[in-house]
Order: structure tokens, then C-alpha cells, then sequence
């Protein structure tokens, strides 16, 4: 019967995978995979068909258990029901703070900022503009306002999508050392795997590597020689501002920003503070004035509640079907560890795994690269249920920098990837012979520079 839990994951997770040639919005899948794994679990817990194991190692088998047992399962149902809710609600405010700022058009500042009509130059400047962002408002959200600015900065087409596709690695790269630059860096801080302060430390100078290298190679390249034509942009780019442009902005960011500070000093879950920092950005919104004359009747058009009408609710219940469907995988009893101890479904393949591939830190490089193939936030999920390593182990801070960077290697590989091909239609083909190799080199260099400080310099 267990069998059963498993081919309905591996067929959901396909699912998913060949979103694009199904024409079907992974959320389908994800939730008619999530509802089902949990009705199987369910029936056959009662049934007495298989055993549950909660996340304190406390197995139940309904037979010999009884209420206790009863108990037992919606208690495990309930905790990571729990443990989803709080990736939600803070990536809910994230995602609402960043369309506050866009309605009011905060982003604008940055388009104001870049003068230069040397193409290596604005690579550059994309690029750290794209490393820093990402680890702010997180990389998708970076990706969306540098790929807008691309637009009104290069009208040649062919020329932005090289931009574009570069603007993908770094914000992977940025997203990846911070623990709001990615769900996956969030969903690790959310479940106390890493501090923000360990991620921060031991993650940086790889995804800078990640990062720079990749940039270094493609400023020598044939498209990024020689200087941009572009129109004259300075005068729109005031023009478009608003009254609240730059404080929304800085708020914004420097609410976002303290949500890692709140938590330090608290000692409280990460939503709490993301609640707190939307309800300042939220009160202020409510009565900054955006325009010289403005009035009543346009204050719908700069309010919160259109805010929270153009956030992706599709992806956030794509996390809830993900989350929960790899919850179910957790929660079954699948055999026994070393020990002989019950192990759920995950840990019992950590130690497959471990015994096929004795070194780990090859085990979370291919985890990088199946990240561009496989979504990384099952990836990530999958191995939270797979490991008990303790807080800000190397472990955690490795996994953290493979998932997120490894997805730059596909254009299909990472939410930043996929919005981007979305936006600027970049073909699979095209961005897997020109950037796929820049990518790669620029996710093992950085991955050659993590083991070398935390399995050399620091010896851990």
C-alpha cells in the first residue's frame, strides 16, 4: 500500500515537471497530489494498513494505538499544516509590501540610476543590481522589475534577452545567501535549519563567486561589447515618479529587511515580524499622498487592497499542494533506520542514499543540479524531512546555496528563470547553449569555494 502513496507523488511530480507541454498550471497537480497522498494516508492508517511517524520520532499505528494513535496522526496533520502556514503568510507579505512599492512606483528610482551606455558597464550594474535586490524582495520579485527595466533601457530585443538571461544567474545567486532572497533559503530559516546570520556568513562569498564569475566571462563576450542605442530616458524616468515613489521604496525594503532583526531580537517565527513589517508598510500607505492633487477618488489606485489583488495566489497554493503532498511522504512509515528504529519515507531514502553516495556534499551538488530540472522547493522540502543535521550545520548552508543556485543552469530551473522566459518569451533552446554553461561554471565554482572555507579553512 505504500507503493500507492508514492507512484500518486512521482506521478503529481511529473506532473509538474512537464507543466509547459500539458498546458496545466502546476498548481493542479500539486493540490490533487497533496489531497490524495493525505485521503491514502488516512484510509489506511485507519485501516491499519501502515504506520504514521510525527516529527518528534513518535510513531502510531491506529490497531494497536488506538485514540491515542487517533490522536497522534491529526496532530501530525495539524503541525505541518502549521509549519506550511507560516512559508505562507510570510511570503503573502513579502509579495504585498513588494506591490505596494511597485503601485506606487518605488522601482522607478532605480530606473533613474542607470546612466551608462557602455553594454559592459550595465552589465555590470544589472547584475549587482540583481544580486543585491534578490536578497532583499527576493529573486523572482528582482527579476520582474530589472527585466521591466531592461525594457526601457534596451529596445533591441535580441540584445535584452542576453541581459536577461545574466539578470537570472544573479539573482539565484543573490536569493541563495540570504533568508528572504528565496523560498527555499526561507522555508530552511522557517524550519530552524540555518540562522540568518550562519546563511549570511558561511553562504556569501560562494554566491558572490556564483555570481561574479559567470559576469567576468560574459563581459568579454561579443554581446556585451561596444555601446548601447538607446532613446534619451532620463526625463520619463522622473516623469514617472511619484510624490511617494522614494519613500515607499525605502520603507518598503527597510521592512523587509528587519524582519530577520525582529526575529533575532524576539526570539518569534519569521511571520510574525512579516506581519508586523506589512502592517507598518500597509498604515502608511493608507495616508501618504502619491500625487500634488490627489483625491479620494483615486486613493484605490495606490491602496493595498489592489496590492493584494496582484499577488500570484496560483503559486502560493502551489506551496500549500507541494508542502503538504511532501508532509504526506514524511509522515509514512516506508521501514526501519541503522537502528532499527521506524523511519518515515524520506529519512529512510537520506540513508539509501548515504549508503549508495557515502560523501554527502556530492549528494547536495547533484541535488543543485536536479534543481534545475526538478523544482527546488520539493527538493528542499524533501531533504528537511531527510536529514536531522543541527541548526547552521554545513549541511543545511550547502543545501542552501546548491538549490538555490543550481536552478540558473535551466531557464525552467527557478521561479527567477521562468518569470523571465515568461516576460521576454527566452526559447529552452537558445538559453541552453549560450548560458546553461555560464551557469554551470559559475555553480561550481562557488560550490568548490564553500567546501574549500567550511571543509579546509574552518575544518568542519
Amino acid at each position: 500500500m505504500e507503493s500507492i502513496i508514492i507512484l500518486i507523488f512521482v506521478i503529481g511530480y511529473l506532473s509538474i515537471t512537464l507543466e509547459h507541454p500539458l498546458k496545466l498550471d502546476k498548481t493542479v497537480p500539486a493540490l490533487i497530489m497533496a489531497a490524495l497522498i493525505w485521503a491514502v494516508l488516512a484510509v489506511g492508517f485507519h485501516e491499519g494498513w501502515f504506520s504514521v511517524i510525527d516529527t518528534y520520532e513518535n510513531s502510531y499505528n491506529f490497531l494497536s494505538g488506538g485514540t491515542e494513535a487517533e490522536h497522534g496522526f491529526e496532530n501530525t496533520l495539524l503541525h505541518h499544516l502549521g509549519k506550511t502556514a507560516e512559508i505562507l503568510i510570510f511570503l503573502i507579505g513579502a509579495m504585498t509590501i513588494v506591490e505596494i512599492i511597485d503601485l506606487h512606483r518605488g522601482f522607478e528610482i532605480l530606473k533613474g540610476a542607470v546612466k551608462t551606455k557602455s553594454k559592459r558597464k550595465l552589465l555590470w550594474i544589472i547584475g549587482v543590481l540583481a544580486f543585491i535586490l534578490s536578497a532583499i524582495i527576493d529573486n523572482l520579485t528582482a527579476t520582474i522589475v530589472l527585466v521591466t527595466l531592461l525594457r526601457k533601457l534596451i529596445p533591441n530585443r535580441e540584445t535584452r534577452l542576453w541581459y536577461a538571461a545574466m539578470v537570472v544567474i544573479a539573482a539565484n545567486a543573490g536569493g541563495a545567501w540570504s533568508p528572504i532572497g528565496d523560498v527555499t533559503t526561507t522555508m530552511l530559516w522557517i524550519a530552524k535549519k540555518v540562522t540568518a546570520g550562519g546563511l549570511i556568513e558561511f553562504v556569501i562569498i560562494p554566491s558572490v563567486v556564483c555570481f561574479a564569475l559567470p559576469f567576468l566571462i560574459a563581459s568579454y563576450m561579443k554581446p556585451f561589447r561596444g555601446n548601447l542605442v538607446t532613446e534619451e530616458l532620463k526625463e520619463d524616468a522622473i516623469s514617472e515618479r511619484l510624490l511617494s515613489s522614494k519613500t515607499m521604496l525605502f520603507l518598503g525594503l527597510g521592512m523587509i529587511v528587519s524582519v530577520p532583526i525582529f526575529k533575532t531580537v524576539t526570539h518569534l517565527p519569521p511571520y510574525i515580524g512579516m506581519m508586523f513589517a506589512l502592517g507598518i508598510v500597509w498604515l502608511v500607505s493608507e495616508y501618504i499622498h502619491p500625487e500634488e492633487d490627489f483625491s479620494k477618488e483615486r486613493r484605490h489606485l495606490y491602496s493595498a487592497h489592489k496590492a493584494l489583488s496582484r499577488i500570484e495566489i496560483s503559486s502560493i497554493l502551489f506551496f500549500l499542494g507541494i508542502l503538504m503532498a511532501v508532509a504526506g511522504l514524511e509522515s509514512l512509515v516506508y521501514g526501519v533506520s541503522a537502528e532499527g528504529d521506524p523511519v518515515g519515507t524520506l529519512r529512510y531514502l537520506a540513508e539509501v542514499l548515504q549508503a549508495a553516495i557515502p560523501n554527502q556534499d556530492v549528494v547536495v551538488i547533484l541535488l543543485g543540479v536536479f534543481s534545475a530540472i526538478i523544482d527546488n522547493v520539493p527538493l528542499v522540502a524533501a531533504s528537511i524531512g531527510m536529514y536531522d543535521s543541527p541548526t547552521d550545520s554545513v549541511l543545511w548552508h550547502f543545501i542552501a546555496y546548491s538549490a538555490g543556485t543550481g536552478g540558473s543552469m535551466l531557464i525552467i530551473g527557478s521561479a527567477a528563470g521562468v518569470a523571465a522566459m515568461g516576460m521576454e518569451k527566452i526559447d529552452f533552446i537558445w538559453y541552453l547553449k549560450k548560458i546553461a554553461w555560464l551557469a554551470f561554471v559559475g555553480f561550481i565554482a562557488g560550490a568548490g569555494v564553500f567546501l574549500l572555507i567550511e571543509r579546509v579553512i574552518f575544518a568542519h
